[in-house]
């Protein structure tokens, strides 16, 4: 149809009010599954060290009666492990207008900004936990950082043939080497999970990003767990994912993580790793220069992993 002769349009009215929802919306995710079921524990040195023992294969252990002790069992010392704290910090700097201004979604600027750089911290240090960092000591041109876990498993490991473990004695600062990467098979995962039990850990979590993590509700084994579910008058419900995987060395916990690499999978005992603080997280003022508010949120951090051998990987995973 045609509009009739002089019909005033919104186009070219004059003073019409904004229309601005008051709410922000942020979807990026704040989850961080490693950092959250791992322990915490202070520290006094930007260097932390700990100390690791096992205990001898065991044996037959036969003596005669009324035998006479003539040599001695050897004593093993400890292994002394070292890792080092890293700094993470996140900036804010804003105009003290910005401050006082009427602004939708948040009364104060600076009190959203703060909050939302907490949350990215925390994501930094979880990506840092999981993407094979090694330890650095750092100099003053060169960042001191925490050693990841890719950089401490070395042990219960399952790879391909052109990839390689971390090799180190005391402190992880030597990269694993990844390999062609492969699909991920139910086979690769009952390897590394039977080794972690071997060597005394108990699997609790599998970690995986969300391309595994669909791989593993798929695997032959736990395919009878998809049923319907009867609501009655309500919609059946089809489970389609699993959440717990029934090994033969007990349960394990099934978490997709968004900040870890694809081509891993974590056997993981939490209790067996903490993150360690030397500061714990703060907000400092800066110095005033001029007319804004300055602020840093810093935390100085870092990895422990108390017995690499309680965790396992499956490496090399393909990524699509």
């Amino acid at each position: 149809m045609t509009i009739v002769s002089n019909t005033f349009l919104t186009y070219s009215a004059k003073g019409i009010r904004e229309d601005l929802s008051n709410v922000i919306t942020n979807i990026a995710p704040e989850e961080t599954p490693y950092m959250s079921n791992i322990g915490r524990e202070n520290v006094s040195n930007s260097l932390f060290e700990f100390q690791t023992d096992t205990l001898a294969a065991a044996a037959a252990n036969a003596q005669l009666e009324g035998d006479d002790v003539g040599t001695f069992d050897a004593v093993v010392a400890t292994v002394r492990m070292q890792n080092y704290a890293q700094i993470s910090r996140k900036t804010i700097i804003l105009s003290a207008t910005e401050e006082v201004v009427n602004k939708a979604g948040r009364r104060s600027e600076l009190a959203y900004q703060i909050a939302k750089r907490g949350a990215e911290i925390k994501r930094d240090q979880e990506f840092s936990m999981l993407n094979g960092a090694i330890a650095v000591a750092g100099d003053s041109t060169t960042a001191r950082t925490t050693a990841s876990l890719g950089a401490f498993v070395k042990t219960n490991t399952d790879k391909q043939t052109n990839g390689a473990d971390p090799s180190y004695t005391t402190l992880p600062n030597n990269a694993r080497s990844d390999g062609n990467v492969r699909t991920f098979t139910e086979t690769i995962l009952k390897n590394v999970i039977q080794k972690v039990w071997s060597s005394g850990g108990t699997p609790k979590i599998l970690m995986c990003g969300p391309v595994n993590k669909q791989r593993v509700s798929g695997f032959a084994g736990i395919a009878s767990s998809r049923f319907n579910i009867d609501g009655g008058a309500k919609p059946a419900t089809l489970v389609g994912a699993v959440d717990i995987y029934v090994s033969d060395f007990g349960s394990v916990q099934v978490i997709a993580n968004r900040f870890q690499r694809e081509r891993d999978a974590w056997v993981i005992d939490p209790d067996y790793a903490k993150m360690t603080v030397l500061r714990p997280y703060q907000q400092i003022e800066l110095a005033k220069t001029g007319d804004a508010e300055k602020r840093m949120l810093i935390v100085e951090w870092g990895h422990k992993v108390t017995a690499e051998n309680a965790h396992g990987l499956a490496a090399d995973l393909i990524t699509s």
